[in-house]
C-alpha cells in the first residue's frame, strides 16, 4: 500500500471506532491504529487489513483505559 491507501485506511478505521464509542479520545484511537496497521502492513491477504486493524486497536484502547486508576470523588 502506498502511502495515501495507508492515510485513507487509518482514517476510515479511526472514524468507524469514533463513531461506535464516541467518548473514546480521537488522538488515542489513531495513534493505535496506525501501530495496528504497521503491524499488519506486511502481510500478503489484504483483503482483511482494515477489520484486523479496527479489532486491534479497540482491543488495545481497552486495554489500556482499563489500566488507568478510576477517579474516585
Amino acid at each position: 500500500m502506498d502511502d495515501a491507501e495507508k492515510q485513507d485506511t487509518i482514517e476510515a478505521v479511526t472514524a468507524r471506532i469514533i463513531a461506535r464509542h464516541p467518548d473514546a479520545s480521537r488522538t488515542l484511537v489513531a495513534r493505535a491504529v496506525a501501530e495496528e496497521y504497521d503491524q499488519l502492513a506486511s502481510g500478503r491477504i489484504r483483503t482483511y487489513i482494515p477489520t484486523l486493524i479496527e479489532r486491534g486497536a479497540w482491543n488495545r484502547i481497552n486495554r489500556e483505559s482499563a489500566a488507568r486508576p478510576v477517579d474516585e470523588p
